[in-house]
């Protein structure tokens, strides 16, 4: 990754990394600790990111239009675009992703891809449920899947109980 740069905010979940260059983001995550931020000025991507994650942390915010660049096989970054079709405050569950995707065998392939998702939030992973409702899998912990879940349910305008 050429002229990327690294940083840090807080957010109800904890500190999150963002990393991104001139043209897109490569990577949000939930992060224990820090390591170096960039210094000097930030290209206006990650700027935008950073300002709009913390618009929907406030609630202020229900879609992202930041341009995102995951680094992945193509089948992961296929699952991880098919992700971005899951309106805001709904759910799917990995079933009708893998359905979606053209094979429901693929529904092991498709989770795993999904705890691979390098960039949190943005590309919403946390929206996907087990079959039965159930919250399975998250690679930021699954705390943090409900808490985003409860986040996106909550704000103004959404059907408590509906599914995609």
């Amino acid at each position: 990754m050429r002229n990327t740069a690294i940083t840090y905010m807080d957010s109800p979940l904890g500190r999150i990394k963002i990393i991104g260059d001139a043209d897109a983001i490569k990577m949000v995550s939930f992060i224990d600790r820090e390591e170096r931020e960039t210094e000097g000025v930030l290209p206006l991507t990650v700027r935008n990111c950073k300002k709009q994650l913390k618009e929907y942390f406030a609630g202020k915010r229900k879609e992202f239009n930041i341009p995102v660049d995951p680094e992945g096989t193509e089948f992961q970054k296929e699952v991880w675009q098919s992700l971005l079709t899951i309106p805001f405050g709904k759910t799917s569950t990995y079933a009708k992703q893998s359905t979606k995707l053209g094979d429901i065998k693929k529904i092991r392939a498709v989770g795993s891809a999904n705890g691979k998702n390098p960039i949190a939030v943005i590309i919403p992973c946390h929206r996907v449920i087990g079959t039965d409702g159930s919250l399975t899998g998250y690679a930021g912990g699954l705390d943090k899947k409900e808490w985003l879940l409860r986040h996106e349910k909550s704000m103004p305008g959404q059907n408590q109980t509906s599914m995609f």
